[in-house]
C-alpha cells in the first residue's frame, strides 16, 4: 500500500493543486453541481469499500445465491450483483497485491475445487454445445470459483464467521417470507399449488426445487444457532421463528427434495443430541408421512396420488438418469460438457415426449457434463470437505468451553447443510451452483480459525511438549 507519509510536501501540494484543478475544468464544461460532490464523495466511498473487504464480498454472495434481487424486483434497476462483484474483484485484489492484509493460504479442499471446477473448464473443449458451457462456465463457475477462495481468506475471525452465518439467516428468511407471500396470494404457482419466486423474470427461484435448496441452507445455520447454550431467551424466540418461516416456505414449494433436505438437517441435530437413536429413527419414520401429508405432494398434478404406479415426475427422473448415465458412456473422460444435458436430452433419452428435460439430480448433472472424471472428483471433494468437518469438530474439544461452543455451533450449521445437500441433491441439480461451495469454504475459513487458536494454546499450554501429540491426545478424551 501506498505510504501517504513518505510523499514529499512538495509533491502533494502539486498533487491537489491538479486534483482541485481538474474538478474545476470538469464543472465549468459541464456546469453541473453534482460534479465536484461527485468527485469528493468517490475517494471516500473508495477508501469505506478497501476496509471492509468482508462485508462486500459476503454480500455480493448473498444477491447471487438467494436472488434477493429477483424476490424484490424493484431492487433490479441498481444491478446489485454485478456492482458488488466488481467491487469483490477489486478489493481482493487490492489487499492481496498491495496492502497484503490478507493472509493467503491454500488447503486440500481447495485443490479438489480448482482440480473439479478446472475439469469442467477443460471438457469446454470437447462439449457437444461449446457456447452454453461458455455462458455457464464465464457467467457462473468463474465466480463461484474465485469467490469460494475469496471467502476463504476474507473469514477471517470468528466474529466474521457468526455475522456470516446470520446473514445468511436473514436473507433466508426474506426469501422465505416472499415464497410465503406468494403462496397466500396465488402468485406464480407451479401445478397450481407449487410456490415459486420471480418465475416471469427467469429466475433460478423461479423453479420449485432450486427455492427448497435455496431455502434448506440457512435452516441449518437457523437450528445450529438456535440449538446452541447460552443464548438469551428473545435471540432464541427470533431464530425460532426464522426456522418455522423457512419450514413453511419449503414445504410450500411441495418438493420432495425440500422434504428430504428437512428431514436430513433435523436428523443431523437430533442424532446429536439424543442419546438413543431409536427414538431418533421412529421421530424420523413418524415424521415423514406427516411432512408428506403438510406438504399436500398427494395432491400435486405430477407425481401426486392420483397417477398409478410410478408417478410421472419419478419416472421422468429416471428417463432423465438413464440419459446421463448414456452420455458418460459415450463420453467417459468430459460428459458431453457443462451446461449440455438440457440440449442433448433427445439424443440419449430412452423415452421421448416431444421436449427436453432437467436431470433433477446433483451427481446424475454432473456424471452427465463432465463424466465419470467429473463425478469422481466432486465425491472426492465433499469427502475431504466431510473429513475436514469431523477434524474440526474433534480438535474443538481442545478450545475452552465458550470458545469450543462458538466453533461447534458453526461446525454444525456446516454439517447439517452438508448432509442437506448431499441427500437433497439426489433429486435437485445444483452442481454448479453456489450452495456446495459456500459451505465448503465456510469449512476451511472455520478450520483456519480453529488451527490458529489451538496453535496458540499449544504454544501457551504445553511449551515442553510436541503439539501434535498433545493435539492428538486431547481428540483422543471424548
Amino acid at each position: 500500500m501506498i505510504n501517504i507519509e513518505a510523499v514529499s510536501p512538495r509533491l502533494q501540494l502539486l498533487l491537489s493543486f491538479i486534483f482541485t484543478l481538474a474538478i474545476g475544468l470538469l464543472w465549468y464544461k459541464t456546469k453541473m453541481w453534482a460534479v465536484p460532490a461527485v468527485l469528493v464523495i468517490a475517494p471516500l466511498f473508495l477508501i469505506l469499500v478497501l476496509r471492509v473487504p468482508f462485508y462486500i464480498v459476503i454480500t455480493f454472495i448473498i444477491f447471487s445465491y438467494f436472488r434477493i434481487h429477483e424476490a424484490f424486483p424493484i431492487l433490479m434497476p441498481f444491478r446489485i450483483p454485478l456492482a458488488f462483484s466488481l467491487m469483490s474483484f477489486f478489493v481482493l485484489g487490492w489487499h492481496i497485491y498491495l496492502s497484503n492484509n490478507i493472509k493467503v493460504y491454500w488447503s486440500t479442499e481447495l485443490t479438489f475445487v480448482c482440480l473439479f471446477l478446472g475439469w469442467a473448464g477443460f471438457g469446454i473443449f470437447f462439449s457437444y454445445n461449446p457456447g452454453a458451457s461458455i455462458t455457464l462456465f464465464s457467467n457462473v463457475v468463474i465466480k463461484i470459483w474465485v469467490m469460494t477462495i475469496a471467502i476463504c481468506w476474507l473469514v477471517r475471525t470468528i466474529h466474521h464467521f457468526r455475522i456470516a452465518t446470520y446473514l445468511y439467516v436473514v436473507a433466508g428468511v426474506l426469501v422465505g417470507l416472499k415464497a410465503i407471500s406468494n403462496k397466500l396470494q396465488g402468485i406464480g404457482l407451479v401445478e397450481g399449488t407449487r410456490v415459486t419466486i420471480s418465475r416471469e423474470l427467469g429466475s433460478m427461484i423461479g423453479d420449485p426445487n432450486d427455492l427448497s435448496l435455496v431455502l434448506l441452507f440457512p435452516m441449518s445455520f437457523t437450528l445450529s444457532n438456535l440449538l446452541q447454550p447460552n443464548i438469551g431467551k428473545f435471540h432464541r424466540f427470533l431464530l425460532a421463528v426464522a426456522y418455522v418461516i423457512l419450514f413453511w416456505a419449503i414445504i410450500a414449494t411441495q418438493s420432495r427434495g425440500g422434504l428430504m433436505g428437512i428431514m436430513a438437517v433435523t436428523g443431523y441435530f437430533a442424532i446429536k443430541r439424543i442419546k438413543n437413536k431409536i427414538y431418533v429413527l421412529a421421530g424420523a419414520a413418524a415424521l415423514l408421512p406427516i411432512l408428506l401429508l403438510v406438504a399436500g405432494i398427494a395432491g400435486r398434478s405430477s407425481g401426486g396420488a392420483a397417477e398409478e404406479g410410478i408417478d410421472e415426475s419419478a419416472m421422468g427422473r429416471i428417463y432423465a438418469w438413464i440419459a446421463s448415465w448414456g452420455m458418460a458412456v459415450e463420453n467417459p473422460l468430459t460428459g458431453v460438457g457443462i451446461n449440455n444435458f438440457y440440449l442433448n436430452y433427445y439424443l440419449f433419452s430412452p423415452f421421448w415426449d416431444g421436449k427436453n428435460h432437467a436431470v433433477h439430480s446433483t451427481w446424475f448433472q454432473v456424471l452427465g457434463e463432465t463424466g465419470f472424471v467429473g463425478l469422481g472428483l466432486l465425491i472426492a471433494l465433499i469427502t475431504v470437505t466431510f473429513k475436514q468437518l469431523w477434524r474440526t469438530e474433534v480438535n474443538s474439544r481442545a478450545l475452552p468451553i465458550g470458545e469450543r461452543n462458538t466453533i461447534v455451533t458453526c461446525n454444525d450449521g456446516i454439517f447439517a447443510g452438508l448432509i442437506a445437500f448431499c441427500i437433497a441433491g439426489t433429486f435437485l441439480t445444483q452442481g454448479f451452483t453456489w450452495p456446495l461451495y459456500i459451505l465448503l469454504s465456510m469449512n476451511v475459513a472455520l478450520a483456519k480459525i480453529l488451527s490458529e487458536k489451538l496453535a496458540i494454546n499449544v504454544s501457551h499450554n504445553t511449551p515442553n511438549e510436541d503439539p501434535k501429540k498433545w493435539l492428538k491426545e486431547v481428540g483422543n478424551n471424548r
